[in-house]
């Protein structure tokens, strides 16, 4: 029987949105174990304080299907990644793409960290295509500028970064009404 395949999706998660959920969704079905490494990373001066995305990150794998039989955690980390994975016992990076412009950046990611640790894998997931565009910082951008996002977050997150922007959120429609 061989080892069982322990991966980590690293990120910021800040705010967490639909396209982080389907990489994650879909890298069940690259590993047996996922780990979500929630990085502190305090030089992109998060929205959200990381116990808070931690939150969030735990609330939203509580509501996925874990009907494949694979176990996803949610851990926070504030030190190099490469030292985050290997202490989590994992042999595997997932890394989500959206276009090609990331590629470059992750390339050289993944390469910086191969010379660290060579027994680590990076494995890339490309986001599907109704998520592709969806990225952390247009959805700050945009919720800050009175902008809907509740098309790229789950509804959860979408009030919470609502209301930490300091804006109204609105109530949910009722049958009805």
């Amino acid at each position: 029987m061989r080892e069982p395949r322990v991966g980590v999706y690293p990120g910021t998660f800040d705010p967490l949105t639909n396209g982080h959920l389907d990489i994650i969704e879909r890298a069940t079905h690259v590993v047996d174990r996922l780990i979500i490494g929630v990085a502190a990373n305090p030089g992109k001066d998060p929205l959200f304080p990381l116990d808070e995305r931690v939150e969030m990150l735990k609330e939203q794998i509580a509501l996925m299907s874990r009907g494949n039989g694979r176990y996803v955690e949610v851990r926070a980390f504030d030190n190099l990644l490469m030292n985050f994975v290997t202490g989590c016992g994992a042999t595997i990076i997932l890394r989500g793409l959206r276009a090609v412009s990331d590629f470059e950046y992750e390339f050289q990611m993944a390469a910086m960290n191969a010379r660290l640790n060579d027994d680590i894998e990076t494995v890339f997931l490309m986001a599907s295509e109704r998520q592709q565009f969806i990225a952390s910082r247009f959805v700050k951008e945009i919720a800050r500028l009175g902008g809907d996002i509740s098309s790229f977050v789950p509804r959860q997150v979408h009030d919470r970064t609502l209301q930490r922007l300091g804006l109204r959120v609105p109530k949910l429609a009722t049958v009805g009404t």
